[in-house]
């Protein structure tokens, strides 16, 4: 399966200079064969070449495997959006949202990712430096720091392409790892059920609660505080609203790391399968009070399910999604379902055996019945390799190259993960 080892540079400041020069050239390169492919309505690899590879060698000083990477860079751009539109991902035809991302050629950050293959990028792991391809000539000994885990991954793993990235001033490698997966575990005896929620992020059908109340006091402090700097607008609140970016997210991630990493191993320790709900297409399904939108749409359900799903491939976990409909309702005792069982968002009491219960391991045990009898009647583990998440490679609309769906991946690599 592929891993994605992110790597922090520290490059000098020349080094970095170069690094952003780069940056900028190649994605002005792309924002130009962008506009070509779209005028000219040729959008595969080869055929965009013959119109673009010379002036992006000539006009912007880039070397031939540069140029290429820049050319495929814009076509798999076009496939994401064409395969987004079939989709549906981005509304009907005719919407708004649909005539504005097709009626514009797709336009690339000036700081967007740019890859790197093994001819323009060497690594030396056990030094940690690199040697990396600039606009100024090929710029070496670049340092890097990682974890010993990071660095045991690279040595023994990496395969293809690597990308360079400058978040928030910041400079990362990202390098793709093929990683073996353990055998798939064919005949678990039993299924770990798992129910997602807001309050309780994670509750087991063993009865273990993980609860997500410090991280929704933690939203909405950070969300109170981005209102205030927001409403002062001065160059100061400016400058902490600008230091605090991705802060709430990074934490959030961790602790989906955590939880999928403890729920994983506790499934390989004890034989079993894990049981998850999908809930894909949720905040559609759902309407709920303005005080609470917030609230739901910062849940992250989605980053923790994938977490589970590949690290239970790399283990050799099956993993099953099962429909959450009425899981919140039904007795895990008798079966009963009725909406009155649940009397609050903590408990559940059964209106025809009486039994009463935590109502997040109600659920995570419906979960569990429903994902054995799926199991049962010949279902498979349906956790193949995450798809990837969309991120803003490009300034007017979301959308990924081959590359970034990589970086992007929830399988990438994190101390301790």
């Amino acid at each position: 399966m592929k891993l994605v080892v992110q790597v922090k540079l520290l490059p000098t400041p020349m080094q970095a200079a170069a690094l952003e020069a780069t940056l900028r050239a190649c994605n002005e390169a792309a924002g130009w064969a962008s506009e070509v492919a779209f005028h000219k309505d040729v959008k595969r690899n080869f055929a965009l070449r013959e119109h673009t590879y010379a002036e992006i060698k000539a006009r912007w000083g880039l070397g031939a495997q540069a140029a290429q990477h820049v050319i495929k860079k814009v076509c798999d751009a076009y496939a994401t959006l064409k395969a987004n539109l079939k989709a549906g991902n981005l509304g009907k035809p005719g919407s708004k949202r649909y005539r504005r991302d097709v009626e514009k050629p797709i336009a690339f950050r000036v700081q967007g990712a740019q890859p790197y293959d093994d001819r323009m990028l060497s690594w030396q792991i056990g030094e940690r430096r690199v040697s990396i391809w600039t606009v100024h000539g090929r710029v070496k000994d670049v340092a890097f720091t990682a974890s010993p885990e990071q660095l045991a991954t690279l040595a023994l793993y990496r395969k293809g392409e690597s990308d360079l990235v400058c978040r928030d001033g910041m400079w990362f490698l990202l390098a793709t790892c093929e990683v073996p997966e353990a055998p798939l575990n064919t005949d678990p005896v039993d299924f770990l059920g798992v129910d997602l929620g807001i309050v309780n992020i994670a509750t087991t059908s063993d009865g273990e609660i993980m609860a997500g109340r410090e991280l929704n006091r933690i939203r909405m402090r950070e969300r109170t505080l981005r209102t205030k700097l927001q409403k002062k607008n001065t160059p100061s609140a400016k400058r902490r609203l600008n230091k605090r970016r991705r802060k709430e997210s990074r934490r959030a991630k961790d602790i989906n790391h955590k939880i999928a990493k403890h729920v994983v191993a506790e499934a390989e320790r004890t034989g079993r399968g894990i049981a998850l709900e999908e809930l894909t297409g949720i905040r559609e399904r759902v309407r709920l009070q303005k005080p609470q939108r917030a609230t739901h749409s910062s849940w992250s359900f989605a980053q923790l399910g994938a977490f589970i799903a590949y690290k239970a491939r790399r283990a050799g976990v099956p993993v099953v999604y099962v429909d959450p409909a009425y899981t919140s309702r039904t007795c895990a005792e008798c079966g009963h379902v009725d909406k009155a069982n649940r009397v609050s968002q903590a408990w559940f009491a059964c209106r025809s055996c009486g039994v009463v219960a935590h109502a997040d391991r109600n659920g995570s045990r419906n979960v569990r019945a429903r994902a054995w009898g799926l199991w049962r009647r010949g279902a498979e583990s349906t956790a193949p390799a995450p798809p990837p998440s969309q991120r803003d490679g490009a300034g007017r609309k979301r959308s990924i190259t081959a590359s970034d769906a990589r970086c992007a991946s929830p399988g990438t690599f994190v101390p301790g993960s």
